[in-house]
């Protein structure tokens, strides 16, 4: 678990980033904003690749503004990204991604989907990105999200016309986007959808341009905006005291893991986008122009409206409870709308406008945070009505359960009504976990095979309870998740979601476990108790030319949340190997080989993750020098610790800490990603770093962006960072200098040293340096120019200073053998004739 601490953020912020943890409790203003939203049937859908493409000023626009049900179509999860607070990446990664998604919807008012495409990475052409993602199955899956949402209006954020001029998958998003708009009216176009949804036309399609399509704003300004609308995104909302454009950068700083947290701004701002497809509208300053967005739109609709509009042309901000039977009224009506779309969504929003109208609190809270199947678990409720409308429970059910519970309570007003329920969960309820994480998909896909669940944001909950109320002599009811709330006395009331997991699971710290040798390593497997009396035993699947002992261990853990240690020795072949281990637990005949994940940070709920428990061992045919390395941090990785497993004493070094006297205990010194991006304190730092390289140590710098780089100078000479790239893990290797001692000692490294590489060769590649540096390797993508400075080592005084922008950050946690041994390389070049015994000191 990591816990991701931020700055002292002003209070709004601070509300905003934990406002998807708790229950919602809106203001008379939130009320008023959603009777206003409630009177508005149309709808506006975005489209875009990953999560922080989306533009959350025209997103908020669209739903604050405009009051249009708004939705952000990400084609992906932004699971091939980097991180910025934590060391989860991949599949992780897109669930932090996921919530902080939401997290930003939360904010700009709209909705979120996204489709089963697995965000492999960068990719330059939207024709590998079809290559890798199966085109048919994404092209289906935005079709699906369509019409699902039926949106009057598609907005894209990329142009389609523009391949291999940006990212592969933002121009794809587009294209798919442009494909579906001409396929999601046809019934012989995925018709296996339509046992769940509707064909659907959207009205017309637009590129969200501007300026930087266009190079410059000179150029911009000289366009042609005949087949364009724009709008002025900049305008203020006196509810909430805060401009559109403030609430989308308030939306747009939740993707902490991006480093997107920035200030807010004001002031008028023009947002354009362009006409593509469909019916141009004929007034240019309304989106909708030609849509009929009133009750109007359905049939039987007029009565709705004419009671509705009422409610906000007369809204009660001293008392909105006033409303409840215009509210009613208006409920018992929808209910028999023959159109099925915008009944579900407009009985969701009126029950919710109901029930903060009447101040009503419903909340079912967890004993416990955590649960396995077939285990006891209690349940809190809380019912309380804040108005003095005549209201009463007249049942309520748990989803677990196969009947609802007779209560016949009259919640009478202020007045707080406990009651509790022990229950049995079910063996057949489903554990906690991102649905698309369940099976083992591809390098381009996520494997979900039901229809209901694609596109979906989240798992829905497991445990439900449905409040059947009576209100003004109506039935409705109203449904909660089960959560669990509970305080810290330094933090107060906090709640996070309640999670079912396995009655046992097990875990191997290490997810790569490196030997350097053919000597046996003891490898600990911890398992932990999802309820009480755990009895089994637990074994490790490993590769038949590895030995593991002994075969078999007993577990018994007493109870619910404990853990039990257990260590394997593990030995390896003599020669160069790798596989996997596999711990396996058998308790009652039942074998369970998964491992939970928990991912804490303080932006987005807590979040369970269960998922295979495996970790790759290597035997390793490696050499090395040098023996204590200074570890700088940046981004976050796992460098420092990949090092650690080939013999390596690796310290990690605070920048306040960089002084001749301390690095002079180190053989080498590397920083990590993108250190120079986001450590503010380095610029004060080089001259002590290169001194240490000129008095004979060793340094190596890892990629960093391009853009935004802390110190004037990178390295002891010219060195100039770019954009260039290489992302195909597979694409050739040519050795520059074969015979340089860095390619030579300790490890011959040769091409095949880059087999079986990951994700991408490496990023941000310098393309230009002096001639101090000697550029090792030459790689390029598919039909582009060598790129020779993704490893370049230049000699400073007795030491040498090496700058690299390929991908150790990714290898090392594969568990690519090349990686490690090319890696050494670096730190050990020029240790052959120096004392290697230096003992670190405290």
């Amino acid at each position: 678990m990591h816990k991701f601490k931020t700055a002292i953020l002003f209070a709004l912020f601070s509300i905003l980033t934990s406002y998807g943890q708790q229950p919602q409790k809106p203001s008379t203003s939130e009320i008023y904003e959603a009777v206003q939203k409630l009177n508005v049937l149309g709808s506006v859908l975005y489209v875009a690749a990953h999560p922080d493409d989306e533009n959350t000023r025209l997103i908020s626009y669209m739903s604050n503004h405009v009051k249009a049900r708004t939705a952000y179509l990400s084609v992906t999860r932004g699971d091939g990204g980097q991180n910025l607070i934590g060391p989860e990446i991949r599949e992780l990664l897109g669930v932090i991604r996921t919530q902080e998604l939401l997290a930003a919807r939360r904010v700009d008012g709209g909705e979120q989907r996204f489709t089963r495409a697995n965000d492999f990475g960068y990719s330059k052409h939207p024709d590998e990105t079809f290559a890798i993602w199966d085109k048919e199955k994404v092209l289906g899956d935005v079709i699906w999200a369509i019409r699902q949402f039926k949106p009057d209006v598609i907005i894209n954020r990329f142009d389609h016309r523009n391949p291999g001029t940006t990212h592969g998958h933002h121009t794809g998003s587009a294209m798919l986007s442009m494909e579906a708009f001409d396929m999601v009216s046809d019934k012989n176009s995925y018709p296996n959808q339509l046992k769940y949804v509707d064909t659907w036309q959207p009205k017309r399609l637009f590129f969200n341009t501007g300026w930087w399509f266009y190079g410059s704003q000179e150029n911009f300004e000289k366009a042609d905006k005949s087949g364009m609308l724009n709008f002025d995104v900049g305008v203020f909302y006196p509810h909430k005291g805060l401009s559109n454009n403030e609430v989308a950068s308030l939306a747009s700083s939740q993707h902490l893991c991006q480093g997107f947290g920035r200030l807010t701004t004001r002031g008028s701002q023009d947002e354009y986008i362009e006409f593509l497809k469909g019916e141009f509208p004929e007034d240019k300053n309304n989106i909708f122009s030609g849509i009929d967005v009133s009750w109007n739109r359905i049939k039987g609709g007029k009565a709705i409206g004419d009671i509705l509009y009422k409610v906000e042309k007369n809204f009660n901000f001293r008392d909105p409870s006033v409303h409840l039977n215009d509210l009613v009224s208006a409920y018992r009506l929808l209910q028999n709308i023959e159109d099925k779309h915008w009944k579900g969504i407009k009985t969701k929003e009126l029950k919710n406008i109901i029930e903060a109208c009447l101040g009503l609190y419903l909340e079912v809270s967890a004993s416990t945070p955590t649960t396995s199947t077939g285990s006891d678990i209690t349940l809190n409720f809380e019912t309380l009505n804040r108005s003095n409308a005549a209201l009463n429970l007249v049942s309520y059910k748990v989803s677990s359960e196969s009947n609802s519970v007779e209560k016949s309570l009259a919640l009478s007003p202020n007045k707080k009504e406990t009651f509790k329920q022990e229950i049995t969960l079910p063996i057949s309820i489903k554990t906690t976990t991102p649905y698309w994480l369940e099976e083992k998909g591809t390098l381009g896909m996520y494997k979900v095979d039901d229809q209901t669940l694609i596109g979906k944001p989240e798992t829905p909950r497991g445990l439900t309870v449905d409040f059947n109320l009576s209100i003004n002599n109506t039935p409705i009811t109203i449904t909660k998740d089960v959560v669990y709330r509970y305080s810290k006395p330094d933090k107060g009331e906090l709640y996070r979601p309640f999670e079912i997991i396995p009655e046992v699971s097990a875990s191997i710290s290490n997810k790569v476990v490196i030997f350097e040798n053919d000597k046996q390593k003891e490898i600990q497997v911890v398992v932990k108790a999802g309820r009480d009396n755990i009895d089994g035993s637990i074994s490790l699947e490993h590769p038949t030319d590895w030995n593991v002992y002994p075969q078999q261990q007993k577990v018994t853990i007493e109870n619910k949340g404990d853990t039990q240690t257990l260590v394997f020795t593990v030995i390896p072949p003599k020669f160069q190997s790798e596989g996997t281990l596999v711990p396996k637990v058998t308790v009652n005949g039942k074998t369970n080989s998964k491992e939970i994940v928990e991912i804490d940070y303080s932006h987005i709920p807590f979040q369970t993750v269960l998922l295979p428990s495996e970790s790759k061992i290597v035997r390793l045919d490696i050499q090395k020098r040098g023996e204590n390395i200074a570890y700088i941090e940046g981004a976050g990785d796992v460098v420092p610790e990949s090092l650690q497993q080939i013999g390596y004493n690796v310290i990690k070094v605070k920048p306040e800490d960089i002084t001749s006297e301390n690095l002079a205990r180190f053989d080498a010194v590397v920083v990590g990603i993108r250190a120079y991006n986001i450590v503010d304190e380095l610029k004060f730092k080089q001259d002590i770093l290169f001194d240490f390289v000129e008095q004979g140590g060793n340094m190596i710098v890892q990629y960093n962006t391009s853009r935004g780089v802390k110190v004037d100078n990178i390295a002891p000479f010219d060195l100039k960072l770019s954009r260039d790239r290489v992302t195909d893990e597979n694409a050739e290797v040519r050795i520059l200098n074969p015979d340089h001692e860095l390619l030579n000692f300790p490890n011959k490294i040769t091409s095949k040293d880059f087999d079986g590489w990951t994700q991408e060769r490496g990023l941000y590649f310098p393309n230009e340096w002096s001639k101090e540096f000697t550029p090792l390797i030459s790689i390029n993508d598919k039909g582009e120019t060598p790129k020779d400075g993704s490893l370049l080592v230049a000699k400073h005084g007795k030491g040498h200073y090496i700058y690299t922008g390929l991908s150790f950050f990714r290898e090392f946690p594969a568990g690519v053998s090349g990686a490690y041994r090319l890696f050494s390389n670096m730190l050990s070049i020029g240790k052959d004739n120096i004392n290697l015994n230096k003992k670190l000191t405290d």
